[in-house]
């Protein structure tokens, strides 16, 4: 939805009709993930994309029928179909896209929790009785709700499905609803301790990803303003005294850079009795090893311990600072979308 956001507030300004794809499954080679979305008005204007190119002119034609017929229309695309090389899918990939007025109320509900780092979702009925197909249901975490799915078990059954769902997805809820229930979280936030060469590329890394990036480092050498202007927030005390001014969520992943007992320790005595997505540090196994016996003899467990990433970062074969702040961001990817 971020993606979309700036252009459709422009085009509501301007009193546009607006329809609003969402691609809500895929196989095989399809370009683009489950939920990416594409927003279009009649006059041609198209934000966003669901298959980075691909079927986007096909999407645009059902688009503008859907706001004349005032009825969304679940898509599929694949090559299977005859409409397969016009497409753009010969490759293989498949895809199915619901496209639907936009309905600004539910547009509204969401857009609040984007911007202010909430979670929520939209659940949107896909297949169904004629009289239930784009129904929609918006909620948040925090218990707020808006529209219904047509009947209060039916809006029961999305609510405790949404609240086992990380990522975007279509659900069944009965033999003849189907719905999409379309996530949103808080962006996540990468701290990282220690103003090492690698944390300068890897601030680059997160940013690009979309991670709000902080920097802890009482070595004013080391975490200075000149080494990482590009870094969201910069704190230059010891851990003890740089964690107690930050909020550790299950969005938040950790990395530990410095090498140095005196301050990766400290942190990490800290940071285990949170619940970030992610914890890494670097070192190689030997100083893991001895990590952690330390963090034996502190009192830790073997299961608290465990969750550390030692050594940090997939195995990629990387020797640079580049190559391993690459490494270590492929990990943490790799961990956020299996949480």
């Amino acid at each position: 939805m971020k993606e979309v956001i700036d252009d459709i507030n422009r085009w509501q300004a301007e009193n546009q009709a607006i329809a609003l794809a969402t691609v809500v499954q895929t196989w095989g080679s399809a370009p683009r993930k489950v939920g990416a979305k594409m927003a279009l008005t009649p006059d041609g204007a198209i934000s966003g994309s669901v298959s980075g190119g691909c079927v986007e002119g096909a999407v645009f034609e059902e688009g503008t029928a859907v706001l004349t017929a005032n009825r969304p229309k679940l898509l599929h695309f694949g090559v299977a179909d005859e409409t397969a090389w016009d497409v753009g899918l010969a490759c293989g990939g498949t895809i199915e896209v619901f496209v639907e007025p936009l309905d600004t109320a539910v547009y509204q509900f969401m857009r609040t929790l984007i911007q202010n780092d909430l979670t929520g979702a939209a659940i949107t009925v896909i297949r169904g009785a004629e009289s239930l197909l784009g129904r929609k249901l918006a909620v948040s975490r925090a218990g707020e709700q808006l529209g219904t799915l047509g009947d209060a078990a039916l809006d029961a059954q999305a609510i405790a499905a949404e609240a086992r769902v990380l990522h975007p997805q279509r659900v069944q809820l009965t033999d003849e609803v189907e719905v999409f229930i379309d996530t949103v979280r808080p962006a996540p936030t990468l701290i990282m301790v220690g103003g090492v060469h690698i944390a300068i590329a890897l601030t680059s890394y997160a940013k690009t990803l979309g991670y709000r990036t902080l920097l802890i480092d009482p070595r004013r050498a080391f975490g200075s303003d000149e080494r990482f202007p590009h870094v969201d927030q910069l704190i230059q005390a010891w851990p003890d005294k740089a964690f107690a001014k930050v909020k550790i969520t299950g969005e938040t992943a950790v990395t530990l850079l410095t090498h140095d007992p005196k301050i990766d320790d400290p942190a990490l005595k800290i940071i285990l009795k949170e619940r970030p997505f992610y914890i890494g540090a670097l070192g190689s196994s030997k100083t893991h090893a001895k990590r952690v016996a330390r963090l034996r003899d502190y009192g830790f467990s073997d299961a608290e311990i465990g969750r550390i990433h030692g050594p940090i970062g997939l195995n990629i074969g990387a020797q640079t600072p580049e190559e391993i702040a690459l490494a270590i961001m492929a990990e943490i990817v790799q961990a956020r979308s299996q949480n």
